[in-house]
């Protein structure tokens, strides 16, 4: 029920996200949060948000990977757009919905690396919030894989001569039900290494409530540290004590994020 529900919210925005797009309408960027939330909603996932999110654009916000459902975790707390590898431009139904959300995707060929980090820089200089994870891959919901200084790159320049914003966030799914998320039942949410993408989907149908806990950390900019991979260092330690702390339930109580 809850994929046809999905599939019937889905399928008639997305003419009205692309003629926002190609119109270049500002509902191409407002459109995205309101769905983001409603498919959350549809989904069964309680986000909840701690700390204060930046504004205003452009911010380049970093953190850790858990799964496909941190897209409209993320995408219905923060107006912008994803960066993402290469590979989901050519996903089925899913790839689409990433393009028309105007997703940079970006290659691990070196060769296309100058070209990726100019198409970053004109978002930004455009005003769009761009959301990243350094580690370059999902993982298990528990550890945060070492983040990728190279991806960092587009935070040596400025914006409006001012040093780009960068704000580390943690994301942590916590519950199931009305019971707390125990190690065990981490790849019921966590999607990573070879899991198939439709009998996970399927499973998190099956789950009910899901509770999700976005933790937003102090800004940075590359102007407080030495060069781009301390500061990707520092943006991994406090992502990862961040992931902790919601894991173990360590965080102060927060209000549920905005719903649409």
């Amino acid at each position: 029920m809850k994929a046809v529900l999905y599939l019937a919210f889905t399928v008639p925005l997305m003419p009205v996200q692309l003629v926002a797009a190609v119109l270049g309408l500002r509902l191409a960027r407002r459109l995205p949060v309101f769905y983001h939330r409603r498919v959350a909603r549809l989904l069964g996932i309680d986000v909840v948000a701690t700390g204060r999110q930046v504004t205003p654009a452009p911010v380049l916000f970093v953190g850790n990977h858990v799964s496909y459902l941190d897209i409209c975790v993320l995408g219905g707390l923060i107006e912008g757009s994803f960066v993402a590898k290469s590979e989901i431009a050519g996903w089925p139904f899913f790839g689409w919905l990433a393009k028309l959300q105007r997703t940079v995707f970006v290659e691990r060929r070196a060769a296309r690396a100058r070209h990726q980090r100019d198409e970053i820089s004109a978002r930004l200089d455009a005003g769009d919030n761009l959301i990243l994870f350094p580690e370059g891959t999902s993982d298990d919901g528990i550890h945060v894989l070492p983040f990728r200084s190279a991806l960092f790159a587009v935070a040596e320049r400025e914006v409006a001569g001012k040093p780009l914003v960068v704000q580390p966030f943690s994301i942590a799914y916590t519950q199931i039900g009305t019971l707390p998320m125990v190690r065990d039942w981490q790849p019921l949410c966590a999607w990573y290494g070879d899991m198939g993408l439709g009998g996970h989907l399927w499973r998190v149908l099956g789950l009910g409530r899901i509770g999700a806990q976005v933790v937003f950390h102090a800004p940075v900019s590359l102007a407080d540290f030495p060069d781009r991979k301390a500061l990707a260092e520092h943006c991994r330690r406090v992502v990862a004590e961040g992931l902790a702390a919601a894991n173990s339930g360590r965080l102060p109580a927060a209000e549920p994020a905005p719903s649409a």
